[in-house]
């Protein structure tokens, strides 16, 4: 799809989610693409008052396992340790000591990453407790760090980043069961590949909604969807069909647009220009009426709306209606952030990456990763002035994101980090160098040029997708999405489409984050 260019201040605009950001032009996602709705925070926020009566409960349990301690032999209460770990059992009571001591740590560490900056007294409390809490852990297992005892029988007790329970039992959905002569025709234009791929499943839920089919716009149009995702697994997941494509849609009846609802009313109806209009009649689209809203609504302030105003507004008995531009809407957002989304179905998530991609990824990860990675969004290009923009600002010094990264790795204990970014060589040569976890440089992995020797990308050249920016795109959020940990970038929808993929797919971490969540950048440039 052809881009207009602009300035690097517009460009800087057009890939990145508004938070906080006064300008009403597009906005883009990071690296090679980006999307995503506004997802929420993997680790969902906690009241300041809940995180008191966990602080307190937390102090508590560190004091009573300190008494322990204090008043216990320690050659005593580890003696029990002290035997071939092939042949000997740890004693149930010392076990669930390091259990309890695990759970604290996770509920600290999740109400560390719910709480804000301007809580600074409650996050100076966690902090202490979590690093005392680190320290009792440490004294437990040191007798096994010695000799030809590695700790790996006690280690292995718990694993250290627990994947999110997501409770798929409670999810709220809905049918999507289409009059097969209703068809509601996706407009999405703001943003890249990411914006464009979270406009399009909120189409699906207002499809989903009005009882309508939900057309596939155009190539010619918008991006060339099939080429990333598996346009028709979506009817394969629903056992019906709920989706065509433009050429579909095209052969069945002559194409027009017989109402165009507009769901922002400002800055711009629908989000459209006159050369967007004009894309839509070179396809041979007739426009029957001129572009209404139900309502004011304007894209730099959304207001929430539920679906029986979503039903009410946007109810036609006209044959094709067109919603424009839904990316920004904010709408039953409990509902679209649920793991799957929400409409009934019966896969994992109804927009995915195509087979193609995921079997290209799967076989990058199994060359170069194997099943323990972190994967870090580094997105820079554009992001300084955007961050900066922000308060607080998300773009880190090098050295700084290096000390973040490498407390996720220790965290973590990742092998190795698969590096999604736009960032220059200059940069991602020195972030190599500074992260570092006892004494030894962790590998940053990039995917390497093309090699012919290499058959991890062999499906993409068969199938002569292998220069699309898009493909790369997407085998970068699939990459990323399949990884241990997940670090992401604060604001950017690519990171956002990640968490989205990884929360369907069910392999979110308790570790999962923004890089250096919780900080501000050390040094902060000053406004032009």
């Amino acid at each position: 799809m052809e881009r207009n260019s602009s300035d690097d201040e517009e460009e800087d605009h057009q890939h990145l989610i508004p938070q906080n950001d006064t300008r009403s032009s597009h906005r883009e996602d990071p690296t090679n693409g980006g999307s995503s709705f506004q997802i929420e925070d993997i680790l969902s926020r906690r009241k300041i008052s809940l995180n008191k009566r966990y602080l307190l409960a937390a102090v508590s349990l560190t004091i009573s396992i300190g008494l322990i301690f204090l008043f216990t032999d320690l050659r005593q209460l580890f003696s029990s340790f002290k035997v071939d770990p092939l042949s000997s059992r740890v004693k149930e009571s010392e076990l669930r000591a390091l259990y309890l001591l695990r759970q604290q740590q996770l509920e600290l560490l999740s109400i560390w990453n719910g709480t804000t900056s301007a809580n600074s007294s409650v996050r100076v409390a966690v902090a202490k407790q979590i690093s005392l809490n680190n320290e009792i852990q440490e004294e437990l297992l040191s007798p096994h760090k010695t000799g030809n005892y590695s700790g790996s029988v006690v280690a292995n007790l718990y694993e250290r980043c627990v994947k999110v329970d997501q409770k798929l039992s409670d999810r709220r959905t809905v049918e999507w069961k289409p009059r097969s002569d209703k068809f509601l025709f996706a407009i999405c234009l703001s943003g890249q590949m990411s914006n464009h791929l979270i406009c399009l499943e909120k189409h699906m839920f207002f499809a989903a909604l009005l009882d309508r089919v939900l057309v596939i716009p155009s190539s010619k149009f918008d991006y060339q969807y099939d080429r990333v995702i598996d346009v028709e697994r979506i009817n394969t997941c629903l056992g019906r069909n709920v989706v065509v494509s433009f050429d579909q849609f095209k052969k069945s009846r002559p194409p027009r647009i017989d109402r165009f609802i507009c769901y922002f009313s400002s800055p711009q109806l629908c989000y459209v220009d006159d050369e967007h209009i004009k894309k839509l009649k070179g396809l041979g689209v007739s426009i029957e009426r001129k572009l209404e809203s139900p309502w004011s609504e304007d894209i730099k302030k959304p207001s929430k709306r539920n679906v029986d105003e979503v039903q009410r507004s946007f109810k036609s008995d006209d044959d094709v209606i067109a919603i424009g531009d839904v990316f920004y809407a904010d709408m039953e957002q409990d509902w679209v952030m649920q793991p799957g989304g929400p409409i009934n179905h019966k896969c994992k998530t109804l927009i995915e990456p195509n087979k193609l991609i995921l079997l290209t990824a799967q076989r990058f990860i199994q060359t170069f990763l194997g099943n323990n990675f972190i994967a870090l969004h580094f997105r820079r290009h554009g992001f300084l002035k955007f961050c900066n923009a922000k308060a607080p600002s998300c773009f880190y010094p090098i050295p700084q994101a290096a000390e973040c990264i490498a407390r996720m790795v220790e965290r973590s204990n990742g092998a190795v980090i698969y590096l999604s970014t736009d960032a220059a060589e200059s940069e991602t040569s020195l972030l190599q160098s500074l992260v570092v976890v006892d004494g030894k440089i962790v590998p940053l992995v990039k995917r390497p040029p093309r090699n012919s020797a290499e058959k991890w990308d062999a499906l993409l050249y068969r199938h002569g997708i292998e220069d699309d920016s898009q493909v790369d795109a997407m085998l970068d959020k699939t990459i990323c999405a399949m990884s241990s940990v997940f670090i992401g970038a604060s604001g950017s929808t690519f990171t956002e489409d990640i968490l989205r993929l990884r929360k369907d797919w069910g392999t979110s971490s308790m570790c999962d984050e923004y890089l250096c969540r919780g900080e501000e950048p050390n040094f902060i440039a000053e406004d032009e």
